[in-house]
């Protein structure tokens, strides 16, 4: 803290500065670690551009820490080092009670965010942004979820060996039926199909996800739905959902699993792979203002209580640190696929889009955030388990 305060006073006449800005920037330095240094020459330090900075990040929290960057009011060379300095459950718990994480809190806890009429709404704020953008971004296969890097040095390798390791979990054999809840771009419906003789149907909300994945699995039998998954019908061997139920929602929760136990066959598998959190903390509001609208990471009493008495708990993996790498992947793509996106893309964008994804790399690699595969069973003794 000492050291940053003695960047501070090397950096300008701090006295010129107006009271109220100068005890806001003594609150926020109280926030930033000691190896954190505020218009520092490290990496992981932030330059401010514009001192309004201090007094918006503690008026609102994480939402004015993301906004400002987005709007160019601060920098820093190395966003990933950074929040993985910053971040903290102790950070987080502070910050729950900032009136923009008070507010959706509140709205979270007491309201649907995730209700049918709803459903479509985040693939138009998100999943629809562009297939160029997906392309560019997570490479050949389109997986837009953790990859597995146990046996892997490359994105691509990364996600084939979680695809694999999807479908080796289930069971998946010749001429099975497998519902894909959340199929997105038809990667793991398209693996299934080509590498294990699956016949898959593969749902989703959003049109861009559709047109493209029936594109890439044409000739395979596979069958992409433009449709929520409270609208399924119809009865698998295997139900698979990847990445879905961080948009399920908390209220939503007990019928998601009573959408897959009805889908399923007896003696069928149920494998759900998702983001979760190591501590039950509120959504995250610049996330849900600016990616994922309505988003909510569950905690594993949450799926397991919306489990029981529908399905036996057969498994769980958990590989959070996984997501750093494959963050980081992607953000390389990102980055070096902007000069051909810019014309689609404005500034803004691309310091949101950055911001987004090495925000995600901070709570990986510090372990707020986790990772969870589970596989759950409808009749099922013997299971056992592959890594």
């Amino acid at each position: 803290m000492e050291n940053a305060q003695t960047q501070i006073a090397g950096a300008g006449n701090v006295k010129a500065t107006p009271f109220w800005r100068r005890k806001a920037q003594e609150m926020f330095l109280k926030f930033l670690p000691p190896s954190v240094t505020l218009n520092g020459n490290q990496p992981h330090d932030i330059v401010i551009h514009d001192e309004q900075t201090y007094a918006r990040v503690l008026l609102q929290g994480s939402l004015g820490l993301g906004d400002s960057y987005v709007d160019g009011w601060w920098d820093c060379e190395a966003l990933d080092q950074f929040f993985s300095r910053v971040l903290s459950p102790d950070l987080i718990r502070k910050l729950r009670y900032s009136p923009p994480t008070f507010l959706y809190s509140l709205k979270h806890r007491f309201l649907n965010l995730q209700k049918k009429a709803d459903a479509f709404k985040i693939a138009e704020h998100h999943y629809n942004l562009g297939n160029d953008l997906y392309r560019a971004m997570l490479g050949p296969t389109m997986v837009y979820t953790c990859a597995y890097w146990k046996n892997a040095t490359t994105l691509d390798a990364a996600q084939e060996a979680k695809l694999d390791l999807v479908c080796r979990k289930v069971q998946l054999k010749p001429g099975m039926t497998l519902l894909d809840i959340g199929c997105g771009w038809g990667g793991l419906a398209k693996h299934a199909a080509q590498k294990y003789g699956a016949k898959v149907v593969g749902v989703t909300v959003s049109k861009e996800q559709v047109e493209f994945a029936r594109e890439s699995c044409a000739g395979l039998s596979v069958d992409v739905r433009l449709q929520d998954y409270r609208e399924v019908r119809g009865e698998f061997d295997r139900v698979v959902s990847v990445g879905c139920l961080e948009h399920v929602g908390p209220k939503n929760h007990r019928t998601y699993m009573e959408t897959a136990h009805r889908c399923l066959k007896r003696g069928g598998l149920f494998l759900m792979h998702t983001i979760g959190q190591a501590e039950d903390f509120p959504p995250d509001p610049w996330t849900v203002k600016n990616i994922f609208p309505a988003g909510a990471l569950p905690v594993p009493r949450h799926f397991v209580t919306a489990a029981e008495g529908l399905f036996d708990f057969l498994d769980l993996h958990e590989f959070g640190s996984d997501y750093d790498p494959t963050l980081m992947a992607w953000f390389k793509n990102f980055d070096e696929s902007w000069p051909a996106l810019r014309g689609q893309y404005d500034e803004r964008f691309y310091r949101m889009w950055k911001y987004y994804l090495l925000f995600c790399v901070g709570f990986f690699r510090t372990g707020i955030f986790k990772l969870y595969q589970v596989v759950f069973g409808k009749e099922v003794r013997g299971y056992l388990s592959v890594r």
